[in-house]
Order: structure tokens, then C-alpha cells, then sequence
């Protein structure tokens, strides 16, 4: 059995994460609320794309595991 690992947010990846692409939607949450998802490095530019293109993006940092 696999320990429990952040993986990427990207569709099908299993690569673990790196980054923690941190975002909202404006339509239905407050201006502080910030969601993530997380990216592999291969899948940080495609997934910050995505959430740009919609306006959602608001910040990407390093991710730290929680523990």
C-alpha cells in the first residue's frame, strides 16, 4: 500500500506536487478565499493557464506538505 502523497491536479498525473496554484472564482467567493491546486512541474504552466485565462489565478508559491 502507497502512503498518502500530494499528487498533481492535473487530469490522470501522478507525479507529486511542487507547486500550490492558489485561486478563486470572484463570481462565488469572497476576495480572500483562496482554493489550490496543486502541479507537478511538467503541469504548473498548463494548470496556471487554465485558472488565468478565467481570471481565477491569484497566486503560485512553493507547496509544503502538510505534517
Amino acid at each position: 500500500m502507497e502512503l498518502d502523497r500530494d499528487i498533481c491536479s492535473a487530469k490522470g498525473c501522478q507525479a507529486d506536487a511542487v507547486w500550490d496554484l492558489q485561486w478563486n472564482n470572484p463570481k462565488i467567493h469572497t476576495p480572500e478565499r483562496r482554493k489550490s491546486w496543486l502541479a507537478c512541474d511538467e503541469h504548473r504552466q498548463s494548470l496556471s493557464d487554465f485558472l488565468g485565462a478565467r481570471g481565477f489565478l491569484k497566486d503560485v508559491v512553493p507547496h509544503r506538505p502538510a505534517g
